[in-house]
């Protein structure tokens, strides 16, 4: 590009302003796709052990404010006489699948498990809507605790879609 008089000429041979720029942000774009999906498992399965690992010690030590809930849903399904057996058991899977979360090669266990666990924590929807609904669509502060789940849903898949695939034939040897 050149001025002359206050007369800009563009050479054949550069580029408008407008079309580096252009090019700049999808470098930037790319560079950013490219670092979040390196990044991705390592970041999720974190925040997945920190999140069951925590809530599962909570649990454990006695502090947790989900025992009222978990309470009201033993009763309504197990018995409460089996609530203390059955929230110290979920504690500890919770322990569980926090640490599995930071083995890579665990990953189709912890979303076996954690799929397991979600339908459990997600049942007082259903089985005590009086503590989870206001009204029809409307949820209470621990409906939308329990709501919320879904995003450990969605972490679950991606961790499983950046998984490798099992390698099942080259794994058994022929029977001979």
């Amino acid at each position: 590009m050149k001025t002359l008089g206050g007369t800009v000429f563009i050479d054949a041979d550069s580029e408008p302003a407008d079309a580096v720029g252009a090019d700049i942000v999808d470098e930037l774009d790319r560079r950013t796709i490219a670092f979040a999906a390196r990044v991705y498992p390592v970041v999720t399965r974190t925040a997945l052990f920190v999140v069951f690992f925590w809530f599962g010690i909570v649990k454990l030590m006695g502090h947790s404010e989900a025992a009222g809930l978990a309470l009201a849903l033993a009763t309504k399904t197990v018995g409460a006489s089996h609530f203390h057996m059955m929230f110290d058991t979920l504690a500890i899977v919770e322990c569980v699948i926090g640490i599995l979360c930071l083995i890579p090669q665990a990953v189709r266990l912890v979303v076996a498990m954690l799929f397991v666990h979600m339908t459990i924590v997600c049942a007082p929807l259903l089985l005590v809507p009086e503590l989870t609904w206001q009204r029809i669509l409307v949820p209470t502060l621990i409906g939308q605790y329990i709501i919320k789940n879904v995003l450990v849903v969605a972490a679950a898949h991606g961790l499983l879609a950046h998984a490798s695939p099992l390698d099942i034939r080259g794994a058994v040897r022929p029977v001979e």
